[in-house]
């Protein structure tokens, strides 16, 4: 049986990049997500905020796709291990889709709070 752990910073590098090029070849929420944010970094450029603002969209956004692709993980697990309709496994992937949720609700409030300084000129 291969083992990844323990493995020279490169290998992890590649195998990281390999599961986030599948989930975005594959899952649709995490396809829109990062379309949103290729378009948030246009908005970013043509409306030159503060490097603060640009830092807090960057760590806002990267926490959605990182919700997304552990979304994906789990419900990915979940269907591998039980591939029947299940309440438990129903649940679990209930709160993992609520962990997304509740992570592109706050990077929506770190947009809204965006406009509001861009508003006021602050």
């Amino acid at each position: 049986m291969e083992t990844r752990k323990n493995q020279p910073f490169l290998s992890r590098l590649r195998f990281a990049s390999t599961g986030v090029a599948h989930a975005l070849r594959t899952e649709k929420s995490l396809q829109t997500q990062a379309l949103a944010l290729l378009l948030v970094f246009i908005v970013l450029a043509l409306l030159r905020p503060a490097a603060l603002w640009w830092a807090l969209v960057i760590l806002a956004s990267s926490a959605v796709l990182t919700a997304e692709l552990f979304n994906s993980a789990i419900e990915r697990l979940a269907d591998h291990l039980h591939p029947d309709l299940h309440p438990e496994i129903r649940l679990v992937k209930d709160c993992a889709a609520g962990g997304v949720l509740i992570t592109s609700v706050g990077a929506a409030g770190v947009a809204i709070a965006l406009l509001i300084a861009l508003i006021q000129g602050s």
